[in-house]
């Protein structure tokens, strides 16, 4: 584990701290290699910080710049599921430039929503159909998902894409997402299976109960059901 890549965070960190060859004290490099540095150090001022952020539905409104010849040019509507706005207003223009003659330097963006879920604390099934590109050619998928909410499900999309085919986030194009609201309209057998009446997990492991039980034992308890 700590072969070529520990070579390398080791005359990074010389690098930083003036050691060795080249070092100049007077510089401050800001590392961001968290186990090197949590694993080799204990100060806890340049530790970086990870965070992964959720998809966000986003109702993105553009059109075309007004001129002379159309002075009230046709509105495009499109809902988007991105991290942030900047990634929403780039997903939309480059829809855009590839459905009709639009692009950021002779368009505008209207409005940008936030659609949130109606019902965010009930199990819904969703249906997406997507199109993405492989690394065979272009490829037209459904795909079911049993989630709480539409930023969920496409979230899900994305790990299960992700998993199966190797595919990025900007190689797949989502086309429709649809609740399905008909048990007898869901296909998939993976999700059938969870529509059962009298739906059981197994609980292989269970805890005894505490009454007469001795804090400390010789022997190791047997949790087996």
């Amino acid at each position: 584990m700590w072969g070529r890549r520990g070579n390398v965070a080791g005359a990074m960190w010389r690098k930083r701290s003036g050691a060795g060859k080249g070092g100049n004290p007077k510089h401050n490099w800001n590392l961001t290699i968290l186990i090197f540095h949590r694993r080799h150090t204990n100060d806890s001022s340049t530790t970086a910080t990870i965070t992964v952020r959720r998809l966000t539905e986003y109702q993105v409104i553009g059109r075309h710049l007004p001129n002379e010849a159309n002075p009230t040019p046709k509105l495009y509507r499109m809902r988007i599921f991105a991290p942030n706005t900047v990634v929403a207003k780039s997903r939309f223009w480059y829809f855009m430039s590839q459905l009709r003659k639009l692009k950021k330097a002779n368009g505008e963006i209207v409005s940008l929503n936030v659609i949130d879920e109606k019902r965010p604390l009930k199990v819904k099934n969703f249906g997406i159909w997507i199109r993405y590109d492989s690394r065979s050619g272009t490829h037209n998928m459904y795909k079911e998902f049993r989630e709480m909410s539409r930023t969920d499900a496409v979230e899900a999309l994305y790990q299960d894409m992700a998993a199966r085919h190797r595919s990025r986030f900007g190689s797949i194009h989502i086309l429709k997402v649809v609740e399905i609201e008909n048990n007898d309209s869901i296909r998939r057998p993976y999700i059938k299976q969870l529509l059962q009446k009298d739906l059981k997990f197994p609980l292989p492991h269970r805890a005894g109960g505490k009454v007469g039980k001795k804090v400390f034992a010789y022997s190791r308890p047997s949790t087996f059901a």
